[in-house]
């Protein structure tokens, strides 16, 4: 007999939240996608709205949710500078009453739950590459200690629930992330490369680009968390998801503009406040636990991303989003 898991994955509308429920569904499991549509969109779940073991719920996670599940993905909340800083007082109450609503749900149906965690907690970080025992160099007064100081409180909520009510808990620290599905305006430096190629306008990069970044396309990031949810309970995190190998931003420009057509110029811009210049994950926890690391080049994922930006931006103005 097949034992069919319900799952609730908070974010479940957004770049990473739509592919875990795509993953959920092939495994067997049912599907609640909980989402505000703030940096969301019903187009990245459409394909998923006829399937009998998916539902669609509009919701944001700073109101308290009633619903009998066995698995919480807790991925609720704008992940990119642009969306985050857009509303900073919204983006901390979505990492910390979500969070603690999140884990109130778990504790009352005694649930699992995950938290999508982010690198964002080790700030600009003095070690290289970051190990999870690394506390961080954060500035909790700069722009982005929204998210930053507002992922690294939800951790804390997550390891004293652990800790006081034993609810079962799973952290990751996710890294660099992209693929099919980002959100054109989101600010990311895949998606503002990718978009700005096909477009033949010139790509932006901050600096001399000099500065790394590791990028870890999708499917891998989301096996990776489905690996940590199975975990037994004594294993909480947290654990480091993201691609060990560094590249030079504009390295990566360099191959986005391979990709999308030569002619294009890069630009310069100005470095942002607080912008790390190195990010790296050490991946040995996550390869020791999980029997886990990225799979697919990074080459082999930029041609899907291109190849999904392209097909967005040909489409009519009222549906592309």
């Amino acid at each position: 007999m097949i034992s069919r898991k319900r799952v609730l994955v908070t974010g479940g509308a957004g770049f990473i939240g739509s592919h875990l429920c795509e993953r959920l569904l092939a495994r067997g499991d049912s599907v609640l996608c909980v989402d505000n549509y703030f940096t969301g969109t019903r187009d990245n779940i459409s394909h998923l709205l006829p399937h009998p073991r998916f539902e669609a719920m509009r919701h944001d996670v700073t109101f308290p949710l009633y619903v009998e599940v066995d698995e919480i993905y807790n991925l609720a909340c704008p992940a990119s500078p642009v969306h985050y800083q857009f509303d900073p007082v919204q983006t901390t109450k979505t990492s910390i009453s979500g969070a603690l609503n999140m884990l109130g749900l778990a504790k009352r149906v005694k649930a699992k739950v995950l938290q999508a965690s982010t690198s964002e907690v080790y700030g600009d970080p003095e070690v290289h590459p970051q190990t999870e025992d690394y506390r961080g160099s954060v500035n909790p007064l700069g722009p982005r200690a929204c998210y930053d100081e507002g992922k690294r409180c939800a951790e804390t909520l997550f390891f004293d629930y652990f800790r006081q009510h034993n609810v079962r808990i799973k952290v990751a620290r996710i890294f660099n992330t992209y693929g099919p599905r980002m959100h054109p305006q989101d600010g990311r430096v895949v998606s503002n490369f990718i978009v700005q190629a096909l477009q033949g306008q010139p790509v932006t990069i901050y600096g001399e680009g000099t500065q790394t970044r590791s990028f870890c396309f999708v499917d891998d990031l989301v096996e990776g968390l489905m690996r940590l949810m199975a975990t037994p309970d004594d294993i909480t995190g947290p654990v480091n998801l993201g691609n060990p190998h560094e590249i030079t931003v504009r390295e990566l420009a360099e191959r986005v503009i391979a990709l999308c057509g030569e002619g294009v110029q890069l630009e310069k811009r100005p470095l942002p406040q607080d912008d790390p210049t190195r990010r790296c994950p050490d991946i040995g926890l996550a390869k020791q636990l999980l029997g886990w690391e990225p799979l697919v080049p990074l080459e082999d994922g930029l041609r899907r991303t291109v190849a999904y930006f392209d097909a967005l931006l040909r489409r009519p103005v009222d549906s592309a989003v």
